[in-house]
């Protein structure tokens, strides 16, 4: 009766020391995706490490520095605001992140000329890109102002095109491209000019 009694209470004993060692081996995941928390041997907070290893034993998940989700979305106005004016600046580089593409393919736009704009006119188009830099396919469009006709629409669509083409191929990297290649883009394109002051000036 007394070896049972003794037996169980060094159970007990090494299940209460087993609980605080394990809670503070366990690793703690940063519930916030891309919080870019660093790791650190005297850091009590959780964090995400930003690299494995073998001799790693817990959870292990790699931090990058975009999401890639199932489509990379950007909005390309006509005239930029002015605290947006260096994201619509061609990269002077091969193309290596996703703020370099978005950049490459603001730079890119050409709307219609003023007479046959129409103020305030958005399109949304889809397409995906080959490693190479070039369409695959011709891009689709996925929304047009509500009421626009088929004119409007027509004319936007063409300047899409043709801004698109005189781009093209784009010079991805090695890495981008082959991280791109096939997955859908949407670009939402703003015609924000205003285009009556713009008439009334060139009287």
């Amino acid at each position: 009766m007394l070896q049972r009694i003794a037996i169980s209470l060094t159970l007990a004993a090494a299940i209460l020391f087993a609980g605080p060692a394990g809670a503070r081996n366990y690793h703690h995941i940063n519930p916030i995706p891309f919080s870019h928390s660093p790791c650190s041997v005297l850091d009590n907070r959780p964090c995400t490490p930003q690299f494995c290893s073998a001799l790693h034993h817990g959870p292990c998940i790699p931090e990058i520095d975009y999401p890639y989700g199932e489509n990379l979305q950007v909005t390309v106005q006509t005239v930029p605001p002015k605290e947006d004016e260096a994201k619509y600046q061609r990269p002077d580089h091969d193309l290596n992140t996703i703020g370099d593409l978005f950049s490459e393919l603001r730079s890119c736009w050409l709307p219609p000329p003023p007479d046959q704009a129409h103020e305030g006119m958005q399109m949304s188009v889809r397409f995906s890109f080959k490693k190479s830099g070039e369409l695959i396919g011709p891009p689709r469009i996925t929304f047009a102002t509500a009421g626009s006709s088929a004119d409007a629409r027509a004319t936007y669509l063409k300047a899409i095109n043709d801004s698109l083409d005189a781009c093209l191929p784009l010079k991805f990297t090695s890495g981008l491209g082959g991280a791109l290649a096939g997955r859908p883009i949407m670009i939402r394109y703003v015609d924000n000019r205003d285009l009556g002051r713009s008439s009334s000036e060139n009287r």
